[in-house]
């Protein structure tokens, strides 16, 4: 050894109370799919919560419902679906997604929400221009308030919604697809029709 190495070796033996080797004790931990150990309920309720706090929600519904209008939006559900399961009007489930900034391709598909925007109009003018209804108006005028909102919030409380629920959908299925793939090499060649 030379000097320096000795150096070292002695400034070390000091540090560790004379031991001359350290070993730190090492667990295998298995991983996982889930990155929070909050319950997809309860991360959601966080994220309404939130929401609620930061906008007047113009809906009567409690946070577990809008959970449930958050959940079935991202399972592709209609408004009139969600309204069926929950026991309330359609327009109170558009309201509530409106309120949490889950607009949908569909929600305004006929016209070009940028040009009505900021239109001074009334809902009856621009009806007749678009040769809709003023209740479309009034519903177009919505989704594009709820746009503008989520876009001043950087869209961040969709992303919070697609995290929490589009993952949770991806971890179930990638949970399930390697416990199958894990059965179906584990039983690989195996003899499955032995007749005892």
């Amino acid at each position: 050894m030379n000097e320096k190495t000795e150096e070292l070796r002695d400034i070390f033996t000091d540090v560790t109370d004379g031991e001359e080797t350290v070993t730190q004790s090492q667990e295998d931990t298995r991983g996982s799919l889930e990155r929070d150990d909050r319950t997809v309920k309860e991360r959601l309720e966080n994220v309404i919560t939130q929401m609620q706090e930061r906008y007047e929600f113009e809906t009567d519904l409690s946070t577990d419902e809008l959970s449930i209008v958050a959940e079935s939006f991202y399972e592709d559900e209609y408004d009139e679906e969600i309204a069926a399961d929950l026991g309330v009007e359609p327009d109170e489930v558009f309201e509530a997604r409106m309120s949490l900034h889950l607009v949908s391709n569909d929600d305004a598909d006929e016209v070009d929400l940028a040009a009505i925007r900021n239109r001074e109009e009334d809902n009856a003018t621009l009806a007749t221009e678009y040769d809709v209804s003023e209740a479309d108006i009034r519903r177009y005028r919505r989704v594009a308030v709820a746009e503008d909102e989520s876009r001043t919030a950087n869209d961040r409380y969709r992303d919070e919604f697609d995290s929490i629920l589009a993952d949770a959908d991806l971890s179930a299925q990638m949970t399930t697809d390697v416990r199958e793939d894990g059965l179906e090499d584990a039983t690989e060649g195996m003899e499955t029709d032995v007749d005892f």
